[in-house]
C-alpha cells in the first residue's frame, strides 16, 4: 500500500516532526504505556489527489459541530497506540482524517484505519477554536512530564500565575520562549467536555495548560514548537525541585530583573 506521505516532502517533513516529538516524549518518561495525545492541522498540505481519495472507515461523529473545521485534514495519534512505537511508525500508528462538510463527522483516508485519540474531540474543538480567533496554531499536544505534574499535588502551584511566576524566575530561557506563561485548570474527569471547555477558555490566555494531577495541554505553529514550550517550562520545575533538595528555597529572578526582559526581549506583559 502506497503512504500518503510518498512524493509529500511537506507533509513527510511535518509527520516526521510529531515521530521525532513522539520518541522525546518516551525517552523524558512523559509517555508511559498509551499515555498522550497529538493532534495537527495539515490541511496546508493537501493536495487534489489526497482530497479525492477514498474513505478506509465507515463515517465517524465527533459529538460535536465544529464549523471552522469543515473541509479541514489532521494527523492524529492513535487511541492505544503508544509514543514508543508512533516514534518508529507513525502511520501505523496513527492516521489522517477528513473533517466532512456537515462539520459533526469524519473519515480516515490514510495510510490504514487507526482510530484516532478517544479525545479527539477535545483536540478538534481547540483546534477549531484556533482557526476562529485566526491563530496561525496548528499542532496540539497532551503529555504527563512528571516534575510539572508533581507541582499541581500542593494548593500554592494552583493558584493563577503562581506556577508562572515561579517558573519563569528560574531561569531567563524561560519567560523568553514561553512567555505567555502555564494556565491552571482544577482537577477535572480527563476526556470530557468540561476539560475541553476549561482548556480552551484557558488558551485564550495560555499556550500551555496544566491540568491538575494530569498533565498538560500545548499549542503551537508545529508540534516541535509546542513540545519546546513544555519541555522549557519542566525544565524550570526541574531546578525548582533540585534546589529544593539541596535543602534551600531558591531564590529566582527578581521581578525587576524578569520586567528588564520583558522589554529587553520585547515579549508580552
Amino acid at each position: 500500500m502506497e503512504s500518503i506521505l510518498n512524493n509529500r516532502p511537506a507533509l513527510a517533513a511535518e509527520v516526521n516532526k510529531v515521530a521525532e516529538v513522539a520518541g522525546y516524549l518516551w525517552q523524558k518518561g512523559w509517555a508511559e504505556r498509551n499515555g498522550g495525545n497529538i493532534t495537527v492541522n495539515i490541511t496546508e498540505y493537501v493536495d487534489d489527489a489526497i482530497k479525492a481519495m477514498p474513505a478506509i472507515s465507515e463515517v465517524k461523529q465527533i459529538g460535536t459541530v465544529l464549523p471552522h473545521l469543515k473541509g479541514c485534514y489532521f494527523y492524529c495519534k492513535g487511541t492505544q497506540k503508544r509514543m514508543r512505537d508512533l516514534a518508529r511508525w507513525p502511520m501505523e500508528n496513527g492516521s489522517v482524517i477528513r473533517i466532512l462538510d456537515d462539520c459533526a463527522s469524519y473519515v480516515i483516508i490514510a495510510d490504514h484505519p487507526v482510530m484516532p485519540t478517544s479525545e479527539l474531540p477535545s483536540h478538534l474543538s481547540v483546534h477549531n477554536y484556533l482557526i476562529a480567533k485566526g491563530s496561525p496554531y496548528k499542532a496540539s499536544l497532551h503529555t504527563h512530564p512528571i516534575e510539572l505534574v508533581a507541582m499541581t499535588h500542593t494548593k500554592k502551584f494552583l493558584e493563577k500565575d503562581v506556577a508562572t511566576n515561579l517558573l519563569w524566575s528560574m531561569i531567563p530561557e524561560t519567560k523568553a520562549f514561553c512567555p505567555r506563561g502555564l494556565g491552571i485548570i482544577p482537577y477535572t474527569l480527563p476526556g470530557s467536555v468540561e476539560l475541553a471547555d476549561a482548556t480552551i477558555h484557558e488558551l485564550d490566555d495560555y499556550d500551555v495548560v496544566m491540568w491538575e494531577k494530569h498533565g498538560v495541554f500545548a499549542v503551537d505553529v508545529d508540534i516541535m514548537s509546542a513540545f519546546d514550550q513544555v519541555d522549557v517550562l519542566n525544565k524550570s520545575a526541574l531546578i525548582y525541585i533540585a534546589a529544593k533538595n539541596m535543602g534551600f528555597e531558591p531564590d529566582g529572578m527578581s521581578q525587576e530583573q524578569m520586567k528588564e526582559m520583558t522589554v529587553a526581549f520585547n515579549l508580552p506583559k
